[in-house]
C-alpha cells in the first residue's frame, strides 16, 4: 500500500506525510514542475514531478496507483478514476469519495462550469479550519487502519 497526494495545492500534505511515517507506509507526492523545490527528501517520501498541464498529475497518479492505495486529492475527476481502480480515495476536507457520492459530485461540478459559462458566479470552496485538518487526520488514520487490516485479510486467503 502506498499513498499518493494530489500535492499542488494539497494543504495536508504534512498531516500525510507524518501519519505515513508512523505507520510506515511510502508516500509520493505528485506535483508539477512550477511547484519545484530542491528542499530535502524526508525518507519514506517520494516526491514526482510532472509537466505543468491541467491534468498532468492526475494521469502520472492513475499510472502509478494501484488497486488497495490510498489516494489524496480535491479533483473529483481523479477521485472517480482512483475509485474506479480499487483505490481508496480522500478529500483533504475529512470525507472519503464513494461510489455512493462521486455521481452526485460531478453533476455538481459540471453544473458549477455551465453555469460560470454562461457568465454567472459561483461560489468558490469555504476555507480550509482547523476542524478540516482534524477530520482529515482521523480519517487518513482509520482508513489506514482498516487497509491494513484488509491487505491481511487478503494475505491469510
Amino acid at each position: 500500500m502506498k499513498i499518493y497526494v494530489d500535492a499542488d495545492a494539497s494543504p495536508v500534505k504534512q498531516i500525510v506525510i507524518n501519519t505515513a511515517k508512523q505507520t510506515g507506509i511510502p508516500v509520493v507526492l505528485v506535483q508539477s514542475f512550477a511547484h519545484y523545490s530542491p528542499g530535502e527528501q524526508t525518507y519514506g517520501v517520494e516526491t514526482v514531478y510532472v509537466d505543468t498541464g491541467a491534468e498532468a498529475a492526475d494521469y502520472k497518479i492513475m499510472k502509478l496507483a494501484e488497486s488497495g492505495d490510498i489516494i489524496v486529492t480535491q479533483d473529483y475527476g481523479l477521485a472517480s478514476l482512483g475509485l474506479a481502480k480499487g483505490c481508496v480515495v480522500l478529500h483533504h476536507k475529512g470525507f472519503a469519495y464513494t461510489n455512493d457520492n462521486i455521481d452526485l459530485l460531478l453533476e455538481t461540478r459540471y453544473a458549477s462550469a455551465m453555469a460560470r459559462k454562461s457568465g454567472k458566479r459561483t461560489k468558490g470552496p469555504k476555507a480550509f479550519t482547523a476542524e478540516d485538518r482534524n477530520k482529515f487526520e482521523i480519517l487518513l488514520r482509520e482508513t489506514i487502519q482498516q487497509q491494513k487490516e484488509n491487505e491481511d485479510e487478503n494475505y491469510l486467503d
